[in-house]
């Protein structure tokens, strides 16, 4: 969504009570139900709560060292609905983790930022996988707190991929502005602006923004407990990969509104600062939620990726 006019109308007609009820975080999308129903929830207890990761175990596993995935900000899990499925059948263990202060997670005591977190998850992944390293995905958000980890504590992490990551320092090249919300009494009102930011932000298909899509993204943000964060308008990630010892690929939708026509320059940049670059892929058509928006072409991307020989 190129200009900064909110829709007139809702993509789907529902009634004032289903209005209410998406906006205020209490329904969510058919494909998100489908797989919390099959996940396992662990917890891990930190100074202000859990932590909470969802585990799926696939039918036939490929050998290859436990998924751990990371979401955007203001998201959680439900933000790689998508990739549940195609992950599992070719193989991987995964662990969904919703990030200390997101989705069903707590915030940790003094935590406002991506920076605060890294002990709390340092530790998740030390007590859940002892003497074994994991793989991360990070999209957005979280691929900016994976390099963090990884960087940190180098010896929990064998791969990085960061999808869609913030953190390389070209603030100047972000046009978008997202509309407030909380503001407002109306419940459709509101949808309205949800709507527009889905738009603005995170889908460049606006074909792709219905009801079940505005379901999982309320439900997200009306959840988003850490809403002071700010690092990511920074170049932490950049300076986060010089230290990451591990191999580090990057995907991103080739119209994400990060970073517009900027691609070359964030791809140079990670290029430039990491020891063992596996290269940016980039997604014909989608926009900064791409393994949502093209689920297809994103995991033809990623699971070559993720099988490679260490």
């Amino acid at each position: 969504m190129t200009e900064d006019v909110l829709p007139t109308a809702l993509p789907w007609v529902g009634s004032a009570a289903e209005y209410a009820a998406i906006a205020a975080g209490q329904q969510q999308s058919s494909e998100v139900l489908h797989w919390q129903d099959l996940a396992e929830r662990v917890e891990h207890a930190h100074s202000g709560g859990h932590t909470v990761l969802h585990h799926w175990q696939p039918t036939q596993a490929n050998g290859l060292a436990p998924l751990v995935l990371f979401h955007g900000g203001s998201g959680s899990w439900t933000h790689w609905v998508r990739s549940i499925g195609p992950l599992l059948q070719a193989g991987h263990e995964i662990w969904a983790v919703d990030l200390p202060g997101f989705g069903a997670s707590d915030v940790p005591s003094g935590v406002i930022d991506a920076d605060g977190m890294l002990d709390v998850l340092a530790q998740v992944l030390a007590v859940q996988f002892p003497l074994q390293t994991v793989r991360l995905l990070g999209f957005s958000f979280g691929g900016m707190t994976a390099g963090m980890l990884a960087a940190a504590y180098p010896q929990l992490v064998q791969q990085l991929v960061v999808v869609g990551a913030p953190g390389i320092g070209l603030t100047n090249k972000h046009p978008f502005r997202l509309k407030g919300w909380r503001h407002l009494d109306d419940p459709r009102e509101q949808l309205i602006r949800h709507v527009f930011n889905l738009g603005a932000l995170m889908l460049n298909d606006q074909r792709c923004i219905d009801r079940d899509t505005v379901a999982l993204h309320v439900a997200n943000v009306q959840r988003d407990n850490l809403p002071r964060r700010r690092i990511s308008s920074t170049d932490v990630l950049v300076r986060a990969l010089v230290r990451v010892q591990c191999p580090v690929a990057a995907i991103y939708g080739a119209c994400d509104a990060l970073y517009p026509a900027a691609l070359d320059e964030v791809e140079a940049l990670m290029a430039a600062n990491t020891r063992q670059w596996q290269g940016m892929q980039r997604i014909a058509g989608a926009g900064h939620w791409v393994q949502y928006e093209n689920p297809q072409a994103f995991h033809a991307a990623l699971l070559p990726l993720l099988a490679a020989k260490r």
